[in-house]
């Protein structure tokens, strides 16, 4: 089963993260302001209910009657008051009331053993604390707003930096070994990006180096046996007629190939072949060079077109097809060709999962039931020479009956060949592509 995977930018993390961080202070101050502005504002009402009471006292001493507001002995006094002025101590009380203002009470006890007490509601400081909690709200989204912003912004030069990175690494593994990743991401400030960039660099550049080291191996081997092939082929053929000598003529002459075929992907790798157009009608070069390579091979032209390429490499791709399709696959052969497209079919096993999935690779022959003779030089040459062509090699199976599409259980393999509408003149313009199983 596929795990379902979201994929988001790195700018709108990192707004995210801002944004969260931000909510979370915003959310933390606010309680703690109106926490204590409410504190505050019943400290300050309380204060003010105390002095008036004991002002109250002093006056009914004097005038031996409180005012209005004031009462005596009032039935409604708080408990926890009552008791605290019984004892002989002035006292201040706030009653919370769930859905109304909470009120303030004060009292003191008066000499004759009676109780004074006011109390008042807290509406006018309850709708300052509405005005004040609607102000830490509309700061707080101001600081989320404001957040996700600069989020935004950081977030985006960040993400436009790694996506010059990885645009640039991206044509370095198509082969274009003059880009430096350090150069495309550019800018003024210097990060951890700069750092992945020089990393990047380093590795192309350490691993270029060792390929063209594999590659000059390679050729340097390749060109010191071909005069000893070639000398052992000629030898052969001095050899008396017999089953012997049928059998070192084929050895030698099957060396002699694998040589000029390491050769020619040895020039492939160093980027140095330069393709020379012609305008050709696709579908009769087609034609014509199938019924010469393999007559047994059905050619079907859907539309024919007049394209601009290389006829000698064109012919190399279509002779390795073929061979390769005929060697490890089932008859019947089919070329279609449609336009740009030429497609080279089989009726055998399919290719293998390894191909489909990573492309040709040298010396590898595929799954035991594809191999057998070969040294899997066939495909990794087509490919190398479509990309001289600037075009793109694909490779897939088709569906076995059931719609199965996979290695050992598919109803043939085929191979596209897509050639482009402006061909260039010089390699790597287009990559080898794999289409999924």
């Amino acid at each position: 089963m596929r795990r379902f995977t979201l994929r988001t930018g790195i700018r709108w993390k990192i707004s995210f993260a801002i944004a969260a961080v931000g909510a979370l202070i915003a959310t933390a101050l606010s309680l703690v302001v109106h926490n204590a502005a409410r504190v505050s504002m019943l400290e300050s009402a309380r204060d003010v209910q105390m002095e008036r009471v004991t002002f109250i006292s002093r006056s009914a001493e004097i005038t031996k009657k409180p005012p209005p507001w004031a009462k005596v002995n009032d039935p409604d006094l708080p408990q926890q008051l009552l008791d605290k002025v019984r004892s002989g101590r002035r006292g201040s009380y706030v009653q919370e009331h769930p859905n109304e203002a909470p009120e303030v009470w004060a009292a003191v006890p008066l000499g004759n053993g009676h109780i004074l007490s006011v109390h008042g509601s807290f509406t006018l400081n309850a709708n300052m604390m509405k005005d004040l909690d609607q102000a830490l709200i509309a700061g707080s989204l101001a600081v989320v707003v404001a957040g996700s912003a600069l989020g935004v912004l950081i977030g985006g030069q960040i993400s436009r930096r790694l996506r010059k990175a990885a645009a640039a690494a991206g044509k370095v593994a198509q082969g274009n070994t003059d880009v430096r990743v350090r150069e495309a991401v550019g800018g003024v400030v210097r990060d951890e990006t700069d750092d992945l960039a020089r990393a990047v660099d380093a590795m192309a550049a350490a691993l270029q180096q060792r390929l063209e080291a594999e590659r000059r191996v390679t050729a340097d081997i390749a060109h010191e046996l071909r005069t000893p092939v070639t000398g052992l082929l000629t030898a052969a053929e001095l050899l008396p007629p017999g089953r012997p000598t049928e059998l070192v003529r084929d050895r030698a002459q099957a060396m002699r190939v694998l040589v000029e075929d390491v050769l020619e992907v040895a020039r492939l790798d160093s980027a140095s072949e330069r393709a020379e157009l012609q305008e050709i009608a696709l579908g009769e070069f087609v034609a014509r060079r199938v019924s010469t390579l393999m007559p047994d091979a059905t050619v079907r032209i859907v539309a024919d077109e007049i394209v601009a390429t290389d006829p000698r490499r064109l012919e190399r791709i279509l002779g390795n097809l073929l061979a390769n399709a005929a060697r490890y696959g089932k008859p019947p052969l089919e070329v279609d060709v449609e336009g740009r497209v030429v497609r080279v079919r089989d009726h055998g096993p399919g290719f293998p999962e390894a191909l489909l999935r990573e492309g040709p690779s040298r010396f590898r022959t595929g799954s035991t039931d594809r191999a057998g003779v070969g040294h899997g030089l066939g495909l990794t040459i087509a490919a190398g020479q479509a990309r001289v062509l600037g075009a793109r090699l694909t490779f897939r199976n088709v569906a076995a009956p059931g719609g199965v599409e996979r290695a050992g259980a598919s109803a043939g393999a085929v191979a596209v060949l897509w050639l482009p509408e402006h061909a260039p003149t010089t390699t790597g313009s287009f990559p080898i592509v794999q289409l999924p199983t």
